[in-house]
């Protein structure tokens, strides 16, 4: 990511009312396939903590990456305000790829990220889950934002699960649809076996 996409985000960050604390509805109904083990979570582009947070809450030990400095400190501030505690990264997936494993949990919420099955497979303990969330171009029917560079094509995620299962990766649930959130959300959850 470049310089000029960090300080972005540093920007926008910087309003106390740009970024949701409440986690996204969706993630809220994946629960069900959350890791029971609850050990090591990875909140990829966590920006403010909203996911994070939630993810604590449930008795993970989170850790928060993402570029913005500014972000994580509205994180941390957030954190401790509802008494959790998370471990902010400020680290670039783009330059630096995953941060060094292994996990329990792997999150990856409006975070265009096309992982390969070996990644993956190779980031997450045995049982350990990846739930991705990301709108398609079906979106842009509605809403001007994320831009189309930023979204999945339809049918993609589908494509995406069957590269897992062949990776020693179960796919638990895969869908592509709108969500209860007004986005056209595509959702796929696998667990490494």
């Amino acid at each position: 990511m470049s310089a000029e996409d960090r300080e972005k985000w540093n920007q926008k960050y910087s309003d106390p009312d740009f970024a949701p604390r409440k986690p996204s509805p969706v993630l809220l109904n994946l629960a069900e396939w959350l890791p029971p083990q609850r050990g090591r979570a990875l909140d990829l582009a966590g920006g403010c903590g909203r996911h994070s947070i939630w993810l604590a809450q449930q008795g993970f030990d989170v850790t928060l990456a993402d570029v913005s400095a500014v972000g994580l400190q509205v994180a941390q501030q957030r954190a401790r305000a509802v008494g959790v505690t998370l471990k902010p990264l400020e680290h670039d997936l783009e330059l630096q790829g995953l941060p060094v494993g292994p996990w329990d949990l792997i999150v990856s919420i409006c975070f265009l990220w096309r992982p390969t099955p070996q990644l993956l497979r190779d980031s997450l303990r045995p049982q350990g889950v990846l739930m991705m969330i990301q709108p398609t171009t079906i979106n842009l029917t509605r809403h001007d934002k994320p831009p189309r560079d930023f979204l999945l094509q339809p049918g993609e995620i589908q494509a995406m699960a069957d590269d897992c299962a062949g990776a020693s990766l179960s796919v638990c649930h895969v869908s592509e649809g709108w969500s209860i959130d007004d986005r056209h959300d595509a959702v796929l959850v696998v667990r490494r076996e």
